[in-house]
C-alpha cells in the first residue's frame, strides 16, 4: 500500500512506493531514507491543507483566540504537512497586514483590483488577525525525525502508531527530544481539563486541535489497531484529517469519530463521498471526534 507512486523524487530511491515496500519492506524502507525521504505529493497535500484550514477558520476559528492552537502531524514523513500548515499562516498573517496597510490607503480598492492573485481564491488564505496564535506543531514519526527536522527546522518524536493508541504523544515540535522541561509551571487550569472522561496524567498533554495524517494511516492493516489508534485520539482532538492518494484506510462507526462533510459543514454517513477534498490526485477526508 502505497505513501505515494509518482515520479521519483530525492530521497525515495524507487519511483513506485509499491516496489519499495516489496522490495525492503515497509519499515526497512523508512529506515533506510530516514534522513532524505520526500513525499512527491506535496503541492496536493498542500491545497488539501489549504481549502480545509480556510474552512476551519471561517467556521470553527472564534474559539481558538486567545488559546494555544495545538496541530499533531503524525507519521510526519519531511514534514510535508507542518510545512504547508506554517505556510499558510504566514501567508494569513501577511493578507492581514495589506489589509491593514489598504484601509489607510486612499486607493485601497485600486490596489486590490491591482495586486496579483495566481492562486484560485479559495485557497487564498484569509486575513489572520494577532489574536490567532502561532500553530504550535507535535510530529511523531519512528522513521523520518531526521528528514523533519532538516526541513522544517523542528524535532519529531519517534513515536510510532501503536505508541500513540497507547496514549503517548510527542512535545512541542519546537524543542528537542529530551530536551529538558520549563521549571515554570503555570497557575492556570490544563487545557486537557476539557477532555472526556479525562484524569490528570504525569505529563501534561495539550487538547489538540486536528491530527493530520499524510499518506500513512492505510499502512495500518489490522482493524483492531486503526481502532485503538483511532479511539485514542478521539479522547484528545477535536478533528482528524486524512491525506491519501486513495480512500482508505475504511473508517467506521463506533471508531470515536463520525465523518465531516466539509462543504455543509455538518456530519454525514461514513459512506458518503460528500464533502470530500481532491486536489492534485489527493484525498482529504475530515472526520470530527465524538469524544472531546
Amino acid at each position: 500500500m502505497p505513501r505515494g507512486n509518482r515520479e521519483a523524487a530525492t530521497g525515495i530511491l524507487k519511483s513506485s512506493m509499491r516496489d519499495n515496500y516489496t522490495e525492503h519492506g515497509v519499515d526497512e524502507y523508512y529506515q533506510k531514507v530516514s534522513a532524505t525521504y520526500r513525499n512527491p505529493h506535496f503541492p496536493g497535500v498542500k491545497n488539501c491543507l489549504f481549502l480545509w484550514l480556510n474552512r476551519w477558520w471561517r467556521l470553527r476559528q472564534p474559539h481558538i483566540e486567545d488559546k494555544k492552537f495545538f496541530v499533531f502531524d503524525m507519521a510526519c514523513g519531511s514534514g510535508e504537512a507542518t510545512v504547508a500548515i506554517m505556510e499558510w499562516w504566514q501567508a494569513g498573517r501577511e493578507a492581514y497586514k495589506t489589509r491593514q496597510e489598504q484601509d489607510h490607503d486612499d486607493h485601497s480598492d485600486s490596489d486590490r483590483r491591482a495586486r496579483p492573485n495566481s492562486a484560485p481564491k479559495a485557497r487564498m488564505p484569509p486575513p489572520i488577525g494577532p489574536d490567532m496564535p502561532v500553530p504550535c506543531i507535535l510530529a511523531a514519526d519512528p522513521f523520518t525525525a531526521q528528514a523533519f527536522h532538516t526541513r522544517t527546522g523542528l524535532y519529531a518524536h519517534p513515536l510510532s502508531f501503536r505508541d500513540i493508541a497507547e496514549g503517548q504523544l510527542p512535545e512541542i515540535a519546537s524543542k528537542p527530544v529530551g530536551a529538558p522541561k520549563s521549571n515554570n509551571s503555570s497557575q492556570t487550569p490544563s487545557p486537557e481539563s476539557s477532555l472526556r472522561g479525562y484524569s490528570p496524567p504525569k505529563v501534561d498533554s495539550p487538547v489538540i486541535e486536528m491530527v493530520i495524517c499524510s499518506f500513512a494511516l492505510h499502512l495500518i492493516e489490522k482493524p483492531s489497531e486503526l481502532f485503538a489508534l483511532l479511539w485514542e485520539l478521539s479522547t484528545k482532538a477535536r478533528w482528524l484529517v486524512i491525506l491519501a492518494p486513495h480512500k482508505r484506510p475504511e473508517m467506521k462507526d463506533g471508531w470515536g469519530w463520525c465523518k465531516w462533510d466539509v462543504d455543509s459543514w455538518s456530519e454525514c454517513r461514513m459512506a458518503d463521498p460528500v464533502g470530500e477534498l481532491l486536489e492534485d490526485r489527493v484525498h482529504c477526508r475530515v472526520y470530527r471526534s465524538l469524544n472531546t
